[in-house]
């Protein structure tokens, strides 16, 4: 059995966190150790951010991000917020450069507790999401769900955030959607090669969406952060906002997505602590602090 690490369960507006602390230790959290978490009921999470020694100089750590079915993510912008507070706790900074498979992410706490992450620029061009097949403008592809001559959900807008999004825009409420029913099947669709989150979004005001996340390897989630960056982005891109958006998820938390000038995505909002404890991150056996932080 291998060595405990210290470990912090906390949340992004609903979006369930592990924030696993790897440094100064060999090997990786396995997927084996990610679905046993995730299959007990109070560490069940979205994402795992496996905290390990910073691989490129000037950068604080090396995240590796894993989704509650073992597999691997390039990004979770709501992770990311919840590793700056873990670490500002920690260490007092407030400035932070985390490397991930996705590149460089810059993030800030500020005097509030608010958190802002730079996401990056975000990529539309086909190959770069990616999709299967060539699309020229990727504002809105071929592809619906139900019906061909009355679809339920169709002509979505695609984006890279480090990772594939599909955003399906509706009029209505978007509760009034089964997305438990439809998005395994869009997640899976053999367009996305590398599978796909699927979101769904109603644009309330020029500066105001809601949406509704089906998550790649996590499945219905009560927040996506990069869901959140790839919806806005293509909401500005598509006409339907401008490029300050704040964005409301399913849990009722509320992110600002900021499509910068410079190209840039900077997503801020909060993150929760909820409790700490060890875990074995070979095994996913764990005990919970009896007192005080990981």
């Amino acid at each position: 059995m291998s060595q405990r690490i210290p470990f912090a369960r906390m949340n992004g507006i609903g979006n369930e966190i592990i924030v696993a602390d790897m440094r100064g230790r060999a090997g990786r959290v396995t997927p084996a150790a990610a679905l046993a978490l995730a299959a007990d009921p109070a560490t069940r999470f979205d994402q795992i951010m496996a905290v390990h020694d910073p691989r490129t100089p000037g950068t604080h750590s090396y995240i590796e991000i894993l989704n509650s079915d073992g597999s691997r993510a390039q990004a979770c912008g709501n992770g990311t917020r919840c590793v700056v507070a873990a670490l500002a706790a920690e260490t007092g900074e407030r400035e932070f450069a985390f490397e991930t498979v996705a590149g460089i992410l810059n993030a800030t706490e500020h005097a509030d507790g608010s958190i802002s992450v730079d996401l990056g620029r975000p990529r539309f061009g086909w190959q770069d999401i990616p999709l299967a097949e060539e699309f020229r403008d990727t504002r809105a592809i071929e592809l619906q769900i139900g019906p061909i001559d009355a679809p339920v959900l169709h002509s979505p807008s695609v984006a890279s955030m480090g990772n594939p999004h599909a955003i399906f825009w509706v009029d209505g409420d978007v509760w009034s959607y089964d997305l438990e029913k439809f998005g395994p099947l869009l997640e899976n669709h053999p367009i996305f090669p590398e599978r796909a989150n699927i979101t769904i979004a109603q644009v309330t005001a020029r500066d105001a969406m809601t949406i509704r996340t089906w998550e790649r390897g996590a499945g219905l989630t009560l927040a996506c952060g990069s869901a959140a960056c790839a919806a806005a982005v293509s909401a500005a891109r598509t006409g339907r906002t401008g490029r300050t958006v704040t964005v409301t998820a399913p849990s009722g938390g509320r992110l600002v997505i900021e499509w910068r000038a410079d190209d840039h995505v900077i997503m801020t909002g909060p993150a929760e602590w909820e409790f700490s404890g060890r875990l074995d991150p070979e095994t996913g056996a764990w005990e919970r602090d009896t007192e005080g932080a990981a």
